[in-house]
């Protein structure tokens, strides 16, 4: 008897061999996104709210837009908001882009251990949540402070939980960015990748149990749809027909691999959608106008029970992927420049010029003004503490929050604890 390493190699048969996904471009590289499929703005067929899932397949593969080269809105996505609706919105949008700037400088400076910006991201998540009722629960990935600001979370929240300062709500007990707000329907964002989407689609579940109107909508990075807790979600959405919009933000980027290990080279995250029999769109996520009516277009869906939606907001990480990212170590530095889709900002800026309802120096001026709000709300902050410089909550919160009454072994820890604490310091610290 001859074992299998006896037998002579099958030579005459074809090798197998193994692909492993690869940027376009590295540091370094000249960018052409020539390959990327642009559309023209206002082409895409806008189905009724109401129709089968099965009838958005199409647009899973298209690319829904509406502000065109010209800066004017298109087709039938157009949303058609008032001129006052779309300063609001880019008064957001300044608001979140200067608290960006500020945090980031903040974390450069030691005043705080860690940041993640959303340049170039902003319509995703601002124009968004503008699309949805503001008791409508959120559930975000950790990019999402424009939900946030556009819902009126006060900017001084957000930055004690930031410091973990003794103003801090959630009392140092999160990464600085991973809010959470009971009363802005903001749910706590988790450092965990995509366990978000399946709470997301519970809470619909729950909500469409008792017979609420309340939906919900979680943001998810296009990365994380590799996660099991996103396809987890995804079945039980399609299943129970969950009122619930699963957004996939596709930036094209992870901290430092690119959207094809989660599979983008094969097709795109909206056509995810197709194989759990959910509705889904593929949306210019730097066009405001856009990311808006298709938010408006899947609640509206949702809320009369037309059933979950996926959305993939095709947009670009401007940034890196936090203040502990470098991307020019896995990037071209020329991919923010090229990015054929431009930035949300710009584009709505340059619309509401078009219409005769805005200008550049009034867009200084609301730069200028926000830049001044953050700073003087930071400052303001400051006086509750910062990374390292103490005015923190009182040791003894650490053993509070979590039981409505402390068991016994937590007492005597807390005890002892306090104990060694005076001990090692007998001159005193705060609480």
């Amino acid at each position: 008897m001859t074992s299998a390493s006896d037998e002579p190699a099958a030579s005459n048969k074809p090798q197998l061999s193994l692909h492993v996904p690869e940027p376009k471009y590295r540091p370094g590289d000249q960018v052409d996104f020539s390959h990327l499929s642009i559309p023209p703005a206002g082409e895409q067929p806008r189905p009724d709210e109401a129709c089968e899932a099965k009838e958005t397949a199409p647009l899973c593969h298209d690319l829904i837009r509406v502000l065109g080269d010209d800066n004017r809105a298109h087709g039938p996505w157009d949303p058609k908001l008032d001129p006052e609706t779309l300063r609001t919105m880019l008064r957001h949008f300044a608001l979140v882009r200067a608290f960006d700037e500020r945090m980031f400088r903040g974390q450069r400076q030691g005043k705080t251990s860690f940041y993640m910006k959303c340049t170039g991201e902003e319509a995703t998540s601002v124009s968004a949540a503008m699309a949805l009722a503001s008791d409508d629960m959120v559930f975000p990935s950790y990019r999402q402070q424009g939900v946030l600001i556009a819902r009126g979370y006060p900017l001084i929240e957000m930055i004690n939980q930031i410091y973990s300062n003794k103003g801090d709500k959630l009392k140092g007990r999160q990464l600085p960015i991973m809010y959470s707000s009971r009363e802005h329907s903001f749910f706590s964002i988790s450092g965990n990748l995509a366990t978000q989407t399946p709470q997301a689609v519970g809470w619909a579940m729950a909500s469409a149990i008792k017979n609420d109107s309340r939906i919900a909508a979680t943001w998810v990075g296009e990365g994380s749809t590799a996660e099991g807790d996103f396809h987890s979600a995804c079945t039980f959405a399609t299943v129970y027909n969950a009122p619930v919009i699963i957004n996939v933000i596709n930036n094209q980027w992870a901290i430092s691999s690119f959207s094809g290990f989660a599979g983008a080279e094969r097709t795109t995250f909206a056509a995810r959608a197709l194989g759990y029999g959910l509705a889904g769109l593929r949306v210019d996520g730097n066009d405001p106008l856009a990311v808006y009516a298709s938010q408006k277009w899947a609640a509206d869906r949702a809320r009369a029970n037309g059933g979950p939606t996926l959305i993939e907001y095709f947009t670009y990480r401007a940034e890196g992927h936090s203040t502990s990212d470098d991307p020019s170590g896995y990037r071209s530095a020329q991919e923010r420049e090229e990015w054929p889709l431009g930035d949300p900002v710009m584009r709505l800026k340059r619309h509401l010029i078009a219409l005769g309802e805005w200008d550049e120096e009034r867009q200084e001026e609301m730069d200028r003004e926000a830049a001044e709000e953050v700073k003087r709300t930071t400052k303001e902050a400051e006086k509750n503490g910062i990374l390292g410089h103490g005015l923190h909550h009182p040791f003894r919160t650490m053993f509070e929050d979590v039981f409505e009454e402390l068991p016994w072994h937590l007492k005597e820890q807390a005890e002892q604890a306090i104990h060694e604490r005076k001990t090692k310091f007998p001159e005193g610290l705060p609480e």
